[in-house]
């Protein structure tokens, strides 16, 4: 059984940081991908950055490239996810998610904004933006 567990999210000042963490377990097969996501109130979700564990490739949506630098600890089984330069903007319900596919699918279904795939979904963690 997939598990995934959020933790790291805050209150933040604009210009300020925060990093939050995903640790995934049951995960048994190489070709998997975990992303984060965000949900404002009233919007849609939306995928923020993904990382495949076969080769550590890695996607950003527009809004956080720059800002945002995703990592991930094997030995720990954990995904990061630095945010610097806060907005406002990044203000939501932040999510992790695991998915099953090679690099290229994965930044296809990113691109695509195509979440169906997305089986497996941590429980979230709040980011406020806020001075």
């Amino acid at each position: 059984q997939v598990q995934l567990v959020e933790s790291g999210g805050g209150l933040a000042q604009p210009g300020g940081s925060l990093r939050l963490s995903c640790t995934a377990s049951g995960l048994t097969s190489d070709y998997y991908a975990i992303a984060w996501f965000r949900q404002a109130p009233g919007k849609q979700r939306e995928g923020v950055s993904s990382i495949n564990h076969s080769d550590g490739s890695t996607w950003y949506d527009d809004s956080v490239k720059g800002r945002f630098t995703i990592s991930r600890d094997n030995a720990k089984n954990t995904v990061y996810l630095q945010m610097n330069s806060l907005k406002p903007e990044d203000t939501a319900l932040y999510y992790c998610a695991a998915v099953f596919g090679g690099p290229d699918t994965v930044k296809l279904m990113m691109q695509d904004r195509y979440y169906g795939e997305f089986d497996h979904w941590g429980q979230g963690t709040q980011v406020t933006v806020s001075s």
